[in-house]
């Protein structure tokens, strides 16, 4: 294993805006990583950024997990986008994961486009991109990535492990794969399965990207072309999906774009429209195609509960976590349902678990928005997690207007 120097040029199809400035670490031959489906993967990269101080005793770790879109870039203007963090809100001094008390890291996952070994990367074999040769990867597999890099940290034991939407995936797996090394695990918007719905609604997104003649065959690296169209028509499905109704009607109703009439014809006469054509524009310029496919093939593979037996609850026994499940009155991706089902789980196992439903009319989304309510009972929370361990607890500051508004274009 090594260190990568980010500065290093990059090679292959791999553009100069892409030199990621993020830690990185390679792994070689000598240390395959196992992925679920028989794969052993060598040489492999993994790239991730860091916010805080690492205390003396190394007890002071926060791993965020990011979701489907989102990359290690939680808390700083994105170096491709020039956009907020994508958890800006929530990580920094005086948020709920308080940088100045925390050791925050977030680690773009296998399969990913940032950095991290994905079917954008360059397969050492062949010189050329992986695309569709990059092996199918899952949850499971990037929580194991995930570890090898708190490994080489020497980091022992997580005090925190969190993250929404897949992200909350990612928790529940590190609690179920290695709960002698988190403290407490923060699942977020989420499920301990996916559901008929939403494999249906990335089954959309999948078939959209591979009906564009520019995904050639997954192979559009090689030929100077991205899938665009099809990729747009993906994020606009997606998007729609971590909205609430109400939402969508309080931002946009049947508003007109930019003109007094309506056009009769197919140009964007609605806002919604215009703002879902946006979504997926901006979109194709910051994430890869293939990348969308093997990501969303995770999340519809992920079955916590057939891990074991069927048995959901069968997850969680051993160790000591401590459980905060939260979920939001208006998120129809993930709803509350699904929660409660984890908590049940929980509770069978005699785990320590508290559950919170944040009344929120953002829908999927409102865990990257600023829901007071959310960023207070997180901070709660933690502060409860901490003090026991000996690590300072803080109240939270509430988010300065005069900052300007940090979910504004976010990245989700």
């Amino acid at each position: 294993m090594k260190a990568q120097d980010p500065s290093t040029p990059s090679k292959g199809w791999r553009t100069p805006a892409e030199r990621l400035p993020s830690e990185s670490l390679t792994f070689g031959p000598e240390a395959p990583l196992r992925l679920d489906c028989g794969v052993d993967l060598a040489p492999f990269t993994l790239a991730y950024r860091t916010y805080g101080t690492l205390n003396a005793e190394k007890s002071n770790a926060v791993l965020v997990c990011h979701a489907l879109t989102g990359d290690q870039f939680c808390s700083e203007r994105h170096p491709l986008t020039g956009r907020p963090g994508w958890w800006e809100l929530m990580v920094g001094p005086g948020r709920p994961l308080d940088t100045n008390r925390y050791f925050v890291l977030c680690v773009n996952v296998i399969g990913g486009c940032m950095g991290s070994s994905g079917p954008k990367e360059i397969n050492p074999a062949t010189g050329k991109p992986w695309g569709l040769s990059f092996p199918i990867v899952t949850i499971a597999d990037m929580v194991r990535a995930q570890r090898l890099v708190i490994d080489h940290l020497g980091i022992e034991k997580l005090f925190c492990v969190t993250g929404g939407s897949m992200g909350g995936m990612q928790a529940l797996q590190w609690a179920a794969s290695y709960p002698e090394r988190v403290h407490a695990a923060v699942p977020i918007a989420t499920a301990a399965y996916h559901t008929a719905q939403n494999i249906a609604f990335h089954e959309v997104g999948r078939q959209a990207i591979m009906a564009d003649p520019d995904w050639d065959e997954g192979n559009y690296l090689e030929s100077g072309k991205v899938p665009r169209r099809g990729l747009s028509v993906a994020r606009m499905t997606a998007h729609v999906t971590y909205l609430s109704e109400q939402a969508l009607h309080e931002k946009f109703g049947r508003r007109l774009q930019d003109r007094g009439a309506l056009s009769y014809g197919f140009e964007a006469d609605f806002q919604v429209e215009s703002y879902l054509r946006h979504q997926g524009i901006s979109f194709v310029d910051r994430f890869d195609a293939n990348s969308y496919l093997y990501i969303t093939r995770a999340m519809d593979y992920f079955d916590l509960a057939a891990e074991h037996g069927g048995v959901l609850a069968q997850a969680f026994t051993g160790g000591n976590v401590r459980y905060c499940v939260m979920s939001f009155t208006s998120d129809w991706l993930f709803p509350t349902s699904e929660a409660k089902r984890i908590v049940r789980a929980l509770n069978a196992a005699a785990a320590d678990v508290s559950f919170v439903e944040i009344e929120s009319d953002k829908g999927h989304d409102a865990f990257l928005l600023n829901e007071v309510e959310f960023h207070e009972t997180l901070n709660g929370f933690l502060n409860g997690c901490a003090e026991p361990l000996g690590l300072p607890t803080r109240d939270l500051v509430p988010w300065d207007p005069a900052q300007g508004d940090p979910t504004k274009d976010r990245i989700s």
